[in-house]
């Protein structure tokens, strides 16, 4: 399993629907976050490994009406 976080900029007054759509629509978010700062959401994925996450983030996020820019952060290991 792939864990990856992908920042998300979005178009003035649709963080929250952006937000409803990643939860609703893309089966491999696990969490959704607002943000202060640069981007307005933080998502957490998790991706099958093989996954290709270039084809993920284009073609299953950044798609989503709404969203004009994204940023994505691969995790190596989660720390407890």
């Amino acid at each position: 399993m792939q864990t990856i976080f992908i920042m998300i900029k979005c178009e003035l007054g649709q963080a929250y629907p952006v937000a409803g759509e990643l939860v609703e629509s893309v089966e491999q978010v696990s969490e959704v976050h607002s943000t202060s700062g640069e981007y307005d959401l933080l998502v957490k994925c998790y991706l099958q490994d093989g996954d290709d996450i270039g084809h993920f983030v284009n073609e299953q996020v950044q798609t989503l009406p709404g969203i004009k820019d994204t940023f994505t952060l691969i995790a190596f290991k989660a720390f407890s």
